[in-house]
């Protein structure tokens, strides 16, 4: 499965840099699973609405984890495959 997930700036630069390789994110609707892919779209938060920035990092989750987190939150690891950057 694939999914789309925005995240903020100072969480993309540190996926891109590489010191960040786990996210924290509520499972409800999602179902992560091992092998799934992950669009990380870069936001701006506004006012009233979020903007996309056009960077993006696409990854391959490694490991899913419910250990000890909130109702329906899960930490995955995951592996960059791709960066796309609208600089």
């Amino acid at each position: 499965m694939h999914h789309k997930l925005k995240i903020l700036p100072c969480y993309f630069k540190a996926v891109v840099a590489g010191d960040k390789r786990f996210e924290i994110r509520n499972n409800t609707d999602r179902g992560f699973q091992k092998g799934d892919t992950i669009a990380f779209e870069e936001i701006e938060k506004g006012l009233t609405r979020d903007t996309l920035t056009g960077n993006a990092v696409h990854a391959k989750i490694t490991c899913v984890i419910d250990y000890n987190q909130f109702s329906n939150q899960v930490v995955f690891g995951f592996e960059v495959i791709e960066e796309f950057s609208n600089e």
